[in-house]
């Protein structure tokens, strides 16, 4: 498993980074070694926040916890992650005999800093590659990203672009196209 490491507001020792890392490995079993973790430390009115985003072979898994202590939290971000994991056991298996955890490049970039005057100020892009999923698979994806929406490329629709979202009532909701 790679590591990378970010902190915004705040400096903290080697020993917090070898603590997440030692914490972290205890997820390696589920991933194996090509995988990569970004762990984002934050402190915000005295809460100290640990994000923890692992990504391996086309599957996102994100936990954010914020505790008085930056240990507890990593603790806790861990934790989740795992409990994530533990819940969709079976679906996660399924797509790894399936062989929907396949790597791809991800590639993130920003738009300009300064739009045209009277157009729309797009703020963020992100471009990626998005493979063929079942329904199924793209409404777990959400869910572990713990997004309220996920665009994919849907297998029942031989590889058409498809949008899958959470309604307020707690149900899901699909977009497609009409064709």
């Amino acid at each position: 498993m790679r590591f990378q490491y970010s902190e915004k507001k705040v400096s903290l020792p080697e020993n917090v980074h070898k603590y997440a890392e030692k914490k972290i490995m205890k997820l390696e079993r589920f991933f194996g070694d090509d995988a990569d973790a970004l762990v984002t430390f934050s402190v915000e009115k005295n809460r100290n926040q640990a994000e923890i985003t692992v990504h391996a072979a086309n599957t996102y898994f994100r936990a954010s916890e914020s505790t008085s202590d930056m240990f507890a939290s990593i603790d806790a971000a861990v934790a989740t992650i795992e409990r994530q994991i533990r819940k969709n056991k079976t679906r996660l298996a399924r797509r790894l005999r399936q062989d929907a955890f396949t790597r791809t490049p991800e590639v993130t970039s920003f738009a300009p800093d300064e739009p045209e005057e009277g157009a729309f100020e797009i703020v963020r892009q992100k471009n990626f590659h998005m493979l063929p999923m079942t329904r199924d698979e793209a409404i777990l994806q959400m869910n572990l990203l713990e997004h309220t929406f996920f665009a994919f490329r849907d297998e029942d629709k031989d590889g058409a672009f498809a949008v899958v979202y959470k309604r307020t009532d707690g149900g899901y909701g699909l977009l497609e196209d009409a064709d």
